[in-house]
């Protein structure tokens, strides 16, 4: 099957690809891909450095006729988000993503696609490896841990850069051209707990949810679809509020930029309470597929018994855990008064593990205005502060502020109306993109975001748009051969 990925149109394009999804590339585990993308950029003759984070810049010159143009940035992240379905057999760090066709849809079986961000990285691959195509000076930069803390983008030191105009090419809807995204802010929630021995009337069981659809906290925060962990936290609620449910473990979601999909968790509960906490539990199934038929149709809670737990959180400690949890905020806080249907603040329980003695949650908060991020954040603390948990914040970026008047907006929006006349959307988005990040540093670059559509990023079923990556491609050349003079 990726041999037939491999021959669709742009081939050179599609080959990058998969050339790129069988190279393991998980955030924070990048040695395998940063010595491929050396590899390819000596292989090709070209001036190809790396950073002591690991962003790689290969430099091209202009093709002949083309020294006048300024000097086109390139850039995209070398990182991918490994996700994969709780029944996919699956090794991220040995395999390649396993894709196929459906239809106008390439995706893979089980897991993340990596579309985000590899076909922006191909497509900048592609323009170094082509012989055919008429562009200006070219710098690629291919930065590092995108995902997990835009590590590279932070750590790029000033002036590396030499490029005059930066073309991002990491989002993910065809016929947009981003000019503005979201900053964020991570928090991360720590309280030890006490356990005790569980008595002999008391029965275990398993309580997990699965099968919701889950996807990029950013992107796809305003969906409503539903959070595992809060929809637990709800759920034990309801139960603690009739009689005495104990936790023995909870876990729930494991990367800071995806909703999370599912959430195992073990309880105890008196044997003679079992009953009425599973009407409880068919009562809340129901309430909540509901709520959610149109986001999360495949929506199950699993409750069984299993064999009994020797210990289970002392009724303090557990009060505090659910309560907390359960008031904790999740999803968009407000909406942009600039932007008509943009997020501008929002924030994602994405991490619940409770065991061994410790409760950690982490949330991912992101806006495009500081003030309201840090009121959100303020808010997470105050709730765990409450029961003496320790609250820490670290990895803060910028957003990217809106440039209306930018040059390159106008070349390119002017293309875009002579290529597919029309006129195309100018927006900011709540997804993080490094510029903000970039342009600190790199303070000459004018900049713009753009690419094919990807549906799903962040979680298995995540698909890349065949025919908007062709097009998107012959916007690219058209782009570069139309690009600005010096």
């Amino acid at each position: 099957m990726i041999e037939e990925v491999r021959n669709l149109e742009p081939k050179i394009v599609w080959n990058h690809f998969a050339d790129l999804n069988a190279v393991p590339r998980a955030s924070k585990k990048e040695e395998q891909i940063q010595q491929f993308m050396m590899d390819f950029g000596q292989s090709l003759g070209l001036e190809t450095i790396k950073d002591k984070t690991g962003n790689i810049i290969i430099r091209k010159p202009a093709t002949p006729g083309m020294e006048n143009k300024k000097t086109a940035v390139l850039q995209g992240h070398l990182d991918m988000v490994h996700q994969k379905n709780g029944n996919t057999n699956f090794d991220f760090s040995t395999e390649g993503i396993k894709m196929y066709i459906d239809g106008d849809w390439v995706k893979a079986r089980g897991t993340t696609l990596g579309a985000d961000n590899g076909l922006g990285v191909a497509a900048a691959m592609a323009v170094l490896s082509s012989n055919d195509i008429q562009h200006g000076p070219i710098e690629a930069l291919f930065t590092a841990d995108e995902e997990t803390g835009m590590t590279g983008a932070n750590n790029l030191e000033p002036g590396w850069v030499k490029g005059d105009i930066l073309l991002n090419l990491d989002t993910e809807d065809e016929g947009e051209l981003c000019i503005g995204c979201a900053g964020g802010i991570d928090t991360s929630v720590s309280f030890l707990y006490s356990s005790e021995n569980v008595p002999s009337s008391y029965q275990t069981f398993k309580l997990n949810i699965k099968g919701l659809f889950g996807g990029h906290s950013g992107c796809d925060i305003h969906l409503q679809r539903g959070n595992s962990n809060k929809m637990l936290a709800r759920l034990l609620t309801l139960i603690q509020q009739k009689f005495d449910v104990r936790l023995v473990s909870f876990e729930g979601g494991s990367l800071r930029n995806a909703i999370p999909r599912e959430v195992l968790s073990t309880v105890t509960v008196e044997a003679s309470n079992a009953s009425a906490m599973k009407a409880i539990i068919q009562e809340f199934e129901s309430v909540v597929r509901n709520e959610h038929k149109n986001t999360d149709p495949d929506l199950i809670i699993e409750f069984e018994a299993v064999e009994d737990a020797a210990k289970h959180i002392i009724r303090e400690d557990n009060f505090k855990i659910i309560q907390s949890l359960n008031a904790a905020r999740n999803g968009v806080y407000r909406m942009s008064n600039d932007f008509e249907g943009l997020v501008e603040t929002s924030t994602n329980m994405s991490r619940v593990a409770v065991k061994d003695g410790v409760m950690v949650v982490d949330f991912l908060t992101r806006s495009s205005v500081e003030e309201p991020k840090i009121d959100l954040k303020n808010q997470i603390e105050s709730v765990f502060s409450l029961i003496g948990a320790k609250v820490t914040h670290g990895g803060s970026y910028p957003g990217w502020t809106p440039n209306p008047d930018s040059a390159i907006l106008e070349t390119m929006k002017g293309i875009h109306k002579e290529f597919f006349g029309t006129e195309p959307v100018v927006s900011a988005i709540h997804a993080g993109l490094e510029c903000g990040i970039i342009s600190r540093t790199q303070t000459q670059l004018d900049m713009i975001s753009f690419g094919p559509t990807i549906k799903n990023a962040h979680s298995p079923d995540e698909k890349a748009h065949i025919g908007t990556t062709e097009r998107f491609w012959k916007y690219l050349l058209k782009i570069l051969k139309d690009f600005p003079e010096k």
